[in-house]
Formats: C-alpha cells, structure tokens, sequence
C-alpha cells in the first residue's frame, strides 16, 4: 500500500506540473530542488532515462550522439543540440549530461547529445575533437527521420563542451547563421588565459592543444573563440562561485552575459538547481 501512495503521490504531481507548464511536464517538479553550489558527485548520483535513439555521424565508436524525444504528447518546443564538458579529456564522457539531457526532454524540447573524441583517445584532441563537433552539428538534417524539426535549433554545451559550441557557432556558414542561438553554460571561451591556470581542467589545455601556447601559437589562435566573431545571438551563462571556470571567461565581446549568485561551475548540469531553471527560462524565450 505504501508503493502505490508514493505512486499516487508523484502521478498527482506530474498531472498538476503538466497543467500549470501549459502541457509539459517541468524538470523541476522530477528532480529534487537542490540549492546552489552543486559538486559533480551529485550530479553523478541523478537518475536518468535512456535515449531514444543512438546515432553515429561518423565511422569512430565516439562519433555518435544521443537523441531524447520530448515526453509530451505536444509538438516539440524546439531542438537542442548539446555538448557536454569535461576538460577535453575522456576521463569524461557524455554519461554525466544524461540527466540534465532527460530534464530537457521532460520540459518539452528535443535533444541531440553529441559525443565525441576527447584527449586520449585516437586523433582525440584539437583539431579531432572540434571537427567530430562540426560534423555532428552537420548532422542534425538526418534527425528528419525520426520526426525531428530543425526549424527552431539552440547549440549549447557547459565548460569545455561550451567552448566548442561557441568556437563551432562562430563561423558563418549557412548551417551555423541559421542556429536561433548559441549558448555557453560556465564555458571555456579563451584558451589562452585559460592555460595560465594551474587547476585541473585549467592544466588540461595544453594537452588539448598538443603543446604550450610559445609551441602551438598558431593552433591556439585558431581554436580561441574571443579570436572570432560570435553568433549574432550568443548567451553566456556564468556562475559567481565557479571554481573550475573563472568568471572573466565570461568577458567576450558581442555575448550577452549573465551571472548568477551562489552557483559553481556544475549547477548548470543539475536539473533541480536554480541555475537549469535559468536555462529553461533562456531557452523559453529562444525557441
């Protein structure tokens, strides 16, 4: 009896989420409200749901990105094409964004999570790592398929992923101008003040790059996005507590920027922070 009264419990509150969100299920009222200055071990310790599909854009094992489909009924609110972080390095893997990929879905957009090879693996690294984000942005006319509208599309990615998502919304293709926006969540957006840092994902650049900026000048200019003009419509999301980031990666020129109080670097990957409803309400205005 008890199973069925939590059941009871948690249908009634979906039903009423559903209502008052104009018929989406929100992210919020699925994972617990958590207050600010999230640590990645509780984002690891979320639950998710599977994708929908498994997608590969090329012939690597990590060429591949995930789709989540809306829960609702209702038509999609708009497509997401997401990267997530991790410092280059495949130490981390797209597995750490699932929930926040589910919380999205369950909020009514669709989502197209892009993995991808990273520092340790083979041809991981610039200029791999960036080209494999290319080709899977350029893939998002194959998820027709699958009943996807890439009318209304929002590239997005948190830290590293972030900074790969603004170097990729910067050039002016047809593909990238058509984005309704770009959007940077705690993201890396100068390498080379970046690799001045000595914390761990800070140490990581060099690795990246394959060298330190004095070897590889010519590759740090051509993988820093302050060195391009950004997406007519790029958002900057920034959280004054980030330890991992720090918050004068914020300061690009032709981004609005917004920053926002007690938050840490991993708030905005957990759907039940204040910061993920930041985002919800961007993206709300975007799509």
């Amino acid at each position: 009896m008890r199973k069925i009264n939590q059941k009871f419990i948690y249908f009634f509150l979906s039903v009423f989420a559903f209502i008052i969100n104009g018929g989406s299920l929100a992210a919020e009222r699925i994972y617990e409200t958590v207050a600010g200055d999230v640590e990645f071990s509780q984002v690891l310790a979320l639950d998710w749901r599977e994708s929908d599909e498994k997608i590969f854009y090329g012939s690597d094992s990590l060429q591949f990105g995930e789709l989540w489909l809306p829960d609702s009924a209702l038509p999609s609110k708009g497509l997401i094409v997401f990267v997530h972080g991790g410092c280059w390095l495949n130490e981390f893997d797209i597995t750490h964004t699932y929930p926040l990929s589910s919380a999205l879905a369950e909020a009514g957009y669709t989502v197209w999570s892009l993995e991808y090879r990273r520092v340790g693996d083979e041809n991981g690294g610039w200029p791999g790592t960036y080209e494999d984000i290319q080709a899977g942005l350029s893939h998002i006319d194959e998820l027709r398929r699958f009943g996807v509208s890439i009318e209304n599309v929002v590239l997005m990615g948190h830290s590293a992923g972030g900074h790969l998502a603004l170097l990729a919304g910067s050039y002016k293709d047809e593909a990238v101008l058509a984005l309704n926006a770009v959007v940077g969540l705690g993201a890396i957006t100068n390498l080379v003040s970046y690799a001045d840092g000595n914390n761990s994902c800070e140490i990581a650049t060099p690795m990246f790059i394959g060298g330190s900026y004095a070897e590889k000048t010519n590759d740090y200019a051509k993988a820093n996005p302050v060195n391009y003009a950004m997406h007519p419509q790029t958002f900057l999301l920034h959280g004054e507590l980030d330890s991992i980031v720090p918050i004068e990666q914020s300061s690009v020129k032709g981004a609005t920027v917004k920053i926002l109080p007690q938050t840490n670097h991993f708030d905005w990957i957990h759907p039940g922070s204040a910061a993920f409803r930041t985002v919800l309400t961007l993206l709300q205005e975007l799509l």
